[in-house]
């Protein structure tokens, strides 16, 4: 198993319209506002794939966390800061069992990060899903 890194920045508005995340909405694939179902990342253009990572869950712990770091200091909700840390010291662990590590965060201006890593090849819940780079 694999596993593949994705991060979406927006504004609410674009996350609480769910026509384009939804699958079969038109604008499903090509849009990176993340999908309703976390598996469903597999289902969208590879373009928005950001890092991958083979039996490399530590690799992929620091990328998770880099990315989330990155946007720390505009959580919205001090106390996600501060757990900040102890949810990235989790992520290895869950990427060995095959599960899915999914963040997201509402930032000051009313803006969402999400950052996840999903299982790939196959999915934990989803086998059906083939990876988008195969």
């Amino acid at each position: 198993m694999h596993h593949h890194g994705y991060t979406w920045l927006g504004s609410g508005f674009e996350l609480h319209r769910d026509g384009p995340r939804r699958h079969g909405h038109p604008d499903f694939e090509a849009s990176g506002v993340p999908p309703l179902e976390v598996a469903q990342w597999l289902l969208k253009s590879p373009r928005l794939i950001q890092g991958s990572w083979e039996e490399d869950p530590d690799g992929a712990a620091r990328w998770y966390g880099e990315q989330a770091r990155a946007h720390a200091r505009g959580f919205a909700d001090p106390h996600d800061r501060e757990v900040l840390e102890r949810r990235v010291r989790g992520v290895p662990e869950r990427l060995r069992q095959g599960q899915d590590a999914v963040g997201g965060w509402w930032l000051d201006g009313r803006r969402f990060l999400a950052v996840v890593l999903v299982g790939c090849s196959p999915h934990a819940l989803r086998a059906e899903y083939h990876c988008p780079r195969h």
